[in-house]
């Protein structure tokens, strides 16, 4: 029996005011792969960064912070 892959799940966040200027995300497949695949929305079929869950963790926990914020 083949197994397949599951497919990524992307989604914008919700604080994205739809300018384009976005990146995706697909958390569904943290559990089987460890990973988070990030893409820009603009270019869907363009090249995915995958991102360790603890670093996708980190990160949003700055961005909660205030840490990434622009000048």
């Amino acid at each position: 029996m083949a197994s397949t892959s599951p497919s990524p799940r992307w989604f914008t966040s919700s604080y994205s005011n739809n300018g384009g200027n976005c990146v995706e995300v697909a958390t569904d497949l943290v559990v089987s792969h460890g990973t988070v695949p990030v893409r820009d929305s603009k270019a869907v079929s363009g090249p995915v960064l995958g991102v360790s869950a603890d670093a996708f963790s980190s990160f949003l926990e700055g961005v909660k912070a205030g840490r990434f914020r622009s000048a």
